[in-house]
């Protein structure tokens, strides 16, 4: 494995890079071709995986999200299978694997590439996800601009750090969790209403507006700061 990494740092840049793109081009690919599953078969994943059923749960839905699947899908298969409580701490150790594995992915693929290439207002988004806070990744990670496992291989080519990138994602990642895993839920006990679900979507709409608030006002200041003062 170690020497199948290092032949690959190896090759040239814009490989590598195409090697990246090509990966997410046939994710997506499959991600349009596989059938779904019926979500009320999904309870009875967990009985025939038995104890293995938790771990099953976390590397599964990993491996799914850096093939592009929706987190919305695996959040609530979560919840099908083990409950709202449970479902939700699961899908989000599935959420900070993914985010590992993806970010990794995307630096050793695209990072090079990307770094030998910015210049002028791109360099300085690059340098802006260098200095991100754990803050920054929640405001661009709770922001409708794509999917989780696209996300994660986008900031692998950035500057970024991998731990406030990790941390980041997790945060983002918790008031759906609990909501779309209760939801899920629900799947499996029909007729009965689970009040996890509103209360944690509803944190999650608010913290939306108020980091995107605090992230716009944050650039106007940048705007009318001296130019030799932004960076």
């Amino acid at each position: 494995m170690i020497r199948a990494v290092r032949r690959l740092l190896r090759q040239p840049s814009a490989a590598r890079f195409a090697l990246l793109v090509l990966l997410i081009g046939v994710c997506a690919l499959l991600l349009l071709l596989t059938p779904r599953p019926d979500p009320a078969q999904l309870p009875h994943l967990a009985d025939r995986l038995g104890d293995l059923a938790p771990v099953a749960a976390v590397l599964g839905g990993a491996l799914l999200l850096v093939a592009l699947v929706p987190r919305t899908f695996i959040t609530l298969a979560a919840g099908a299978i083990f409950g709202p409580l449970e479902g939700a701490a699961y899908a989000l150790g599935a959420a900070l694997v993914a985010a590992a594995v993806g970010f990794t992915v995307g630096r050793l693929l695209g990072r090079e590439f990307v770094a030998e290439r910015v210049r002028g207002r791109l360099a300085r988004l690059d340098g802006w996800f260098a200095r991100q806070s754990v803050f920054g990744v929640v405001t661009v990670r709770l922001l409708p601009i794509a999917g989780f496992g696209l996300v994660s291989y986008g900031y692998g080519t950035t500057g970024a750090r991998v731990l406030p990138f990790l941390v980041g994602s997790v945060i983002a990642s918790a008031p759906t969790a609990f909501g779309y895993a209760a939801v899920g839920a629900s799947v499996s006990s029909p007729g009965h209403i689970n009040w996890y679900a509103a209360a944690p979507a509803s944190l999650g709409l608010i913290a939306s507006v108020v980091l995107i608030s605090r992230w716009w006002r944050a650039e106007r200041r940048d705007a009318v700061r001296p130019a030799d003062q932004r960076w």
